[in-house]
């Protein structure tokens, strides 16, 4: 994941200034909170959320859709294996 360095906050800062974060997510659009000098958190707009969880929820259809049609074209052979 490519983070903006515009929308990187400290852990201490966040935990001090929180309005300093909310101001960056207005601007950058996230804020990524590093603890440990590691990205740990990112904190966005509610809409923003909402469309991360449908891509989300996209994402694990197309994955059981694909399982399920991998053990569909080879259930015979599984059926081998399992024996």
């Amino acid at each position: 994941m490519i983070i903006n360095t515009n929308s990187i906050v400290p852990m201490t800062d966040a935990n001090q200034n929180f309005s300093k974060v909310v101001r960056l997510v207005e601007k950058e659009g996230m804020a990524v909170i590093m603890k440990n000098n590691k990205p740990k958190y990112i904190v966005v707009e509610f809409n923003e959320y909402e469309e991360i969880g449908a891509l989300i929820e996209e994402r694990k259809r197309k994955i059981d859709n694909t399982a399920n049609k991998i053990i569909e074209d080879n259930l015979e052979a599984f059926k081998v294996l399992a024996k």
